[in-house]
């Protein structure tokens, strides 16, 4: 098989990041908006997590699987790029709770009890805490995803080993993962009583493995040959998706057609990507991961600061007031991303990249020399 030669960027899938993020800080804030019912497509908005680490499987693999499959892969540079990548931004916003935490207790504002779970602290610091390893949910609980991310990051390399060997197989390969995918969720419901899509803290680490699998494995069918008739495809398994999750289908079926949408997505070249392809909607996807993360500190800053200022009963925002606040997510992530996430990258980045500095000659070199 000759793999194709993919765009070092697939930007319609930078943009599709900001939309899965979308989907969950609409879902999380949902609760504070005066109306009386939440449709299933906002009640579904925790599937936005299923459509992240579908895509993390999917362009860790474009970036890495074959590195991997050919034996240059650098595990302690790939996981010093992924801590570079998430970690700061995470203890950004940890402290960040802490401190409207701290703040909104001494000021009497209400603040759900969990929030400064100080028992759950190490485990958050140490990115563990989706692992069953945090005895509640503390401080930025959206956090849980990146430890369940850290967790498919340091299991890489064996999903890389098993993808490379099934590399000549790519459709069976992605129906064996979907199959994985379907399995998993049907016996854990079973036996839990919940859907995994639906677990945090407790079952995080393993939330992520089918969805992870998938990613990699719709990239092994991209990576053959990209979909034929892309833009047709990608707006069918958009609209599939919503509407399945309009009328409240069953979460599965939902991310079949996530998976669906992320490999027609990047089938698509960029130049025929359109608005996907815009400096505006990729520079969206970009400070996704900001918004995601700065949703809990700004929801407990933003919300108590303008039921307060509004006078509205049990924090039930009028629309008027709920949709700036929405909206300034977007905002507060913008500065997070160029005043923390962004640099910190770019700083953790070059000190593992700066030469190592010369070994002094030994008495036996020189004297071969």
């Amino acid at each position: 098989m000759t793999p194709i030669s993919p765009p070092a960027d697939i930007r319609p899938l930078t943009s599709l990041r900001f939309f899965a993020a979308l989907w969950v800080i609409v879902f999380a804030f949902w609760e504070n908006l005066a109306a009386p019912l939440t449709p299933f497509l906002v009640a579904k908005g925790y599937l936005g997590v299923e459509l992240f680490f579908v895509l993390s499987g999917f362009i860790l693999s474009h970036v890495y699987l074959e590195t991997a499959g050919e034996g240059g892969f650098s595990y302690r540079g790939f996981l010093w790029a992924r801590i570079a990548r998430v970690y700061p931004l995470h203890l950004a916003t940890l402290l960040g709770v802490m401190a409207l935490g701290v703040a909104a207790t001494v000021a009497g504002l209400g603040i759900d009890g969990n929030v400064l779970a100080w028992s759950a602290l190490p485990a958050n610091l140490a990115m563990v805490h989706a692992w069953g390893l945090a005895p509640v949910a503390g401080f930025n609980h959206p956090s849980w995803s990146i430890s369940a991310e850290w967790f498919a990051y340091l299991s890489f390399p064996a999903f890389a080993f098993v993808a490379w060997r099934l590399r000549c197989w790519p459709v069976a390969t992605a129906a064996a993962a979907g199959g994985l995918l379907v399995g998993l969720y049907l016996v854990f419901e079973g036996l839990a009583g919940f859907p995994l899509t639906q677990a945090t803290i407790r079952w995080g680490a393993l939330r992520i493995v089918p969805c992870f699998a998938l990613g990699v494995a719709l990239y092994l069918v991209y990576r053959r040959a990209p979909l034929p008739r892309a833009g047709l495809v990608a707006t069918a398994a958009a609209a599939t998706m919503l509407g399945a999750a309009a009328i409240g289908l069953w979460d599965g079926i939902i991310v079949l057609f996530a998976g669906l949408l992320i490999l027609a997505l990047a089938s698509l070249p960029n130049e025929r990507a359109g608005w996907l392809a815009s400096r505006p909607a990729v520079y969206l996807g970009e400070i996704s991961y900001s918004v995601y993360m700065v949703c809990v500190p700004w929801k407990l800053l933003a919300v108590n600061l303008a039921a307060r200022l509004t006078d509205a009963p049990d924090k039930q925002l009028h629309i008027l007031v709920w949709a700036p606040v929405v909206l300034g997510t977007v905002a507060v992530a913008a500065v997070s991303y160029h005043l923390v996430e962004k640099p910190a990258r770019k700083a953790l980045r070059g000190w593992a990249d700066r030469p190592k500095p010369a070994r002094p000659a030994t008495k036996a070199g020189a004297q071969v020399a």
